[in-house]
């Protein structure tokens, strides 16, 4: 209590004292009062206890690595594994799975498509869970659960990522709503009449097919043209450079 009273071990400066000193940074003609003439071998605290309150007041200020951007990109491992088929086995079963229920809430409505593939799963899980209690029974092991492993799995969001995925919500909506402002309101004339090109392409393409039809296409082509681009990409880029040339020929003159 006395060291504390004294020299303000109450607070962070302290540690920033320590960290002058350790790195012979100190100005000489610094005035901190007692702060700056600490001599007394009790008042000092060991060099590995130093390390420790800096990290302490380090991890205070939030300049540790967040862990959301980590998890981020092992998200973005994991989706391009599964597109790019590196692993047939799952590649296959999310296909599969995926077009099935797509194709089923082409056809029924997504009510009808949920309860089903809900009861489809509830039963698998229930008879597996069944047999798994025979077999103990029957062998007399004390296996436990048999999702154990997932029930222990950890699906809270922390408020961290909450309040990412919010503000990176919040701007792409606020930027959407700005640039249809923008085009609607003929800001700038050549990007509206651009707009409504597309637009009319749009009611085109909404004549030949529906939007769960783009939305199946969208699927299919997410799971097949990034490995068919993959395994050609020579020839690919050869065809895609002669295009680009062509075009570039044609708008020059």
């Amino acid at each position: 209590m006395e060291r504390a009273l004294k020299y303000g071990w109450e607070s962070d400066t302290h540690v920033v004292i320590l960290a002058k000193e350790l790195s012979a940074a100190r100005d000489p003609s610094d005035d901190d009062g007692p702060l700056q003439i600490i001599q007394e071998p009790e008042a000092m605290l060991s060099m590995k206890e130093m390390e420790i309150e800096i990290l302490a007041m380090l991890d205070h200020h939030h300049t540790l690595p967040r862990p959301f951007f980590r998890e981020k990109t092992d998200l973005k491992k994991k989706v391009e594994s599964l597109i790019y088929w590196r692993d047939v086995k799952k590649s296959g079963i999310v296909f599969g799975a995926g077009l099935i229920t797509l194709l089923a809430i082409s056809c029924c409505s997504v009510i009808s498509v949920f309860a089903y593939l809900s009861l489809a799963i509830l039963s698998g899980t229930i008879a597996f869970r069944i047999y798994k209690s025979v077999m103990q029974a029957i062998q007399k092991t004390s296996d436990g659960h048999p999702f154990k492993e997932y029930l222990d799995y950890d699906l809270t969001l922390s408020q961290d990522k909450v309040q990412h995925i919010a503000g990176v919500a919040v701007a792409h909506v606020n930027g959407f709503v700005a640039e249809m402002r923008r085009l609607f309101l003929v800001e700038d004339l050549v990007d509206s009449i651009k707009f409504g090109v597309i637009l009319c392409v749009m009611t085109y393409i909404g004549a030949w097919f529906n939007g769960m039809t783009l939305v199946i296409m969208a699927f299919v082509s997410l799971f097949t043209l990034p490995k068919v681009y993959e395994n050609n990409k020579q020839s690919i880029d050869t065809y895609l450079d002669l295009a680009r040339s062509k075009v570039a020929d044609v708008t020059e003159k």
